[in-house]
C-alpha cells in the first residue's frame, strides 16, 4: 500500500493557477511565474517564448529593493516625496547671531 496518495484538487474550490509576467518598471526587470492572482486582462505582454501572458506591474522587486541591490534608490510611485515637500517644504536653517555681552 502506497504511503502517499495523489488526490486531485476540486475544480470549484481552488482558484485558477496561471502563468503571469511580473514587471518592475523602475528596474526594467521582468519574470514569468505562476500565480493565482487575477490580473487585468487588458494588460498583456509577449514573452521570450512568443506567447502572450497577462502582466502585473510591481512597485518594487528584488532588482530594485535596496536590500538586494546595496544601493539606496528613491522610488516614488504614490507622490510621497512631493506630498512631504509640499507639507514641510525645504526649510532653511536660520542662524541668529548673538551680540557679545559687554561688561
Amino acid at each position: 500500500m502506497p504511503r502517499y496518495t495523489v488526490s486531485l484538487m476540486k475544480k470549484e474550490t481552488h482558484p485558477e493557477y496561471r502563468f503571469v509576467v511580473f514587471e518592475d518598471a523602475s528596474a526594467e526587470y521582468r519574470f514569468l511565474t505562476r500565480t493565482t492572482m487575477n490580473p487585468d486582462p487588458s494588460k498583456t505582454t509577449v514573452w521570450e517564448d512568443g506567447q502572450t501572458y497577462p502582466r502585473v506591474q510591481l512597485d518594487i522587486s528584488n532588482a530594485s529593493h535596496p536590500f538586494f541591490t546595496g544601493q539606496m534608490k528613491i522610488i516614488d510611485s504614490a507622490g510621497r516625496v512631493e506630498r512631504f515637500n509640499k507639507r514641510y517644504g525645504t526649510r532653511k536653517k536660520t542662524v541668529v547671531k548673538k551680540e557679545p555681552v559687554q561688561k
